[in-house]
């Protein structure tokens, strides 16, 4: 699944997806965007696949949207540009709903797109160095990856609205006390702290983590009432099914789990 623009390596249940344009910052160009759209789809049917890493090359996570490829295509076809900041949703999306968790590791900027990826995210690990921001008010734009969506739900209206008015970045550390960071390393400690979270997911049980992503992510959508219900629903299906048999074997030997 590798290509120029994405990097893709699968080594032991992690499956390392790179943003790989570093002259851009990473901007998603539509040949990104199709690629990400190809990684998912194969990653989604894809057992061994137990956790992705989402990871930038070069100097920075990512910077957006590629406006010089969208003004260009709108100019040569009226609505193109339209289209193309309608993949870049409908990519995020499916990054979203990936069935395993998604742990970032966010380094330089990550801004407007790059911003609407992390969003996407189950986990987020940033560099101290690290700068989040929504651009788009810079340029007279509006967020087209779902930011205006997703920002509020993620770290509150209060704050999703200082980020998109002001267009002004923030640090690693403020995004941590808003909610969208889970854990800030020095930057030469990124790549071992991300890849060290996401190999430690591995020794979780797949059936269990992607049961509770999708509890956790279907939550919103519901009453308490409701969520408490699918909640049992969903514990029933899993012990049904064999997916607590390892854990309470060991449990009952003093033993680790393996979940292999």
């Amino acid at each position: 699944m590798s290509s120029e623009t994405l990097l893709v390596e699968h080594a032991a249940g992690v499956m390392t997806l790179t943003l790989n344009r570093p002259a851009a910052l990473n901007s998603l160009a539509p040949s990104l965007v199709d690629a990400l759209d190809e990684a998912c789809a194969a990653i989604e049917v894809d057992d061994a696949v137990r956790v992705v890493l989402l990871r930038g090359s070069g100097r920075a996570f990512c910077a957006g949207g590629d406006l010089q490829a969208a003004m260009a295509a709108e100019a040569a076809e009226p609505g193109a540009a339209a289209r193309y900041f309608d993949s870049i949703s409908a990519v995020l999306r499916r990054i979203e709903r990936l069935p395993m968790p998604v742990v970032a590791a966010i380094h330089g900027w990550a801004v407007a797109g790059g911003l609407e990826i992390a969003l996407c995210c189950d986990l987020v690990v940033a560099a101290d160095s690290a700068r989040f921001g929504d651009a788009h008010a810079r340029y007279g734009l509006i967020p087209g990856g779902g930011g205006s969506a997703r920002l509020p739900r993620r770290i509150g209206s209060g704050p999703a609205k200082w980020l998109m008015y002001t267009a002004e970045p923030v640090s690693a550390d403020q995004m941590q006390r808003w909610g969208l960071v889970q854990l800030v390393v020095p930057a030469s400690d990124l790549e071992a702290a991300a890849r060290g979270l996401a190999e430690s997911l591995t020794q979780r049980s797949p059936q269990g983590l992607r049961a509770m992503k999708r509890l956790v992510d279907a939550q919103a959508d519901h009453t308490l009432d409701e969520a408490l219900a699918l909640e049992s629903k969903v514990s029933a299906d899993h012990v049904a099914s064999g997916g607590a048999d390892e854990g309470w074997a060991a449990f009952a030997e003093k033993r680790q789990p393996d979940f292999g």
